[in-house]
């Protein structure tokens, strides 16, 4: 675990979501919490007359449905998104992580489940270790932070596409499986 990496992510996630915060009280033009569903609504269909496309029972829906929809009609709704999205991130991640780090090891050891899913695939918890971000800079940054115990050691990171099929054609020795694999081709349409 490097611990000097993800304090980095940690300080570049915390620095974003500040700026996000006043950017949105920018253009909401008032300051206002953000995490609460019924004053983002009192701001986007009182205050910025946006039309209201879904109701709840105690009011507006500012789901992330109704925001991406609003978003065609004005940029408030989009940065709105973008903040859940990285709050996200900061607490499934940056806040959560370094408490899961075993103070013997300085390492995270995460569990993994061959029967931890419905559909029998392999999973990871205490971290879900499959979960963290890749498509964006955060979810990078944090995944830098996983490091090797050493120089003779190595991280896999594995694409497991349609692996319980493929064992099903090792084990069953099927022909027409395993050359369908073999060839590349989509088992669906084979």
């Amino acid at each position: 675990w490097n611990t000097a990496q993800f304090q980095k992510a940690k300080a570049e996630t915390s620095k974003e979501i500040e700026s996000l915060v006043k950017k949105i009280y920018k253009i909401a033009g008032e300051e206002f919490n953000l995490n609460s569903p019924k004053q983002l609504g009192h701001v986007l269909f009182e205050n910025l007359k946006l039309p209201v496309i879904k109701k709840t029972k105690t009011g507006y829906s500012t789901d992330e449905d109704v925001l991406h929809k609003l978003a065609l009609k004005h940029e408030l709704p989009q940065e709105i998104l973008n903040y859940r999205q990285l709050t996200k991130i900061a607490s499934t991640y940056i806040d959560a992580l370094p408490k899961m780090v075993n103070p013997e090891t300085h390492r995270i050891h995460a569990t993994f489940d061959q029967a931890g899913t419905e559909t029998g695939r392999l999973s990871s918890r205490n971290p879900n270790l499959q979960n963290i971000p890749i498509r964006t800079e955060f979810g990078r940054q944090i995944r830098k932070a996983f490091i090797t115990k050493d120089k003779n050691h190595v991280l896999l990171s594995a694409d497991y596409s349609q692996a319980e099929l493929r064992i099903l054609g090792h084990l069953s020795q099927d022909k027409n499986l395993i050359q369908i694999f073999k060839e590349g081709k989509d088992i669906h349409a084979a």
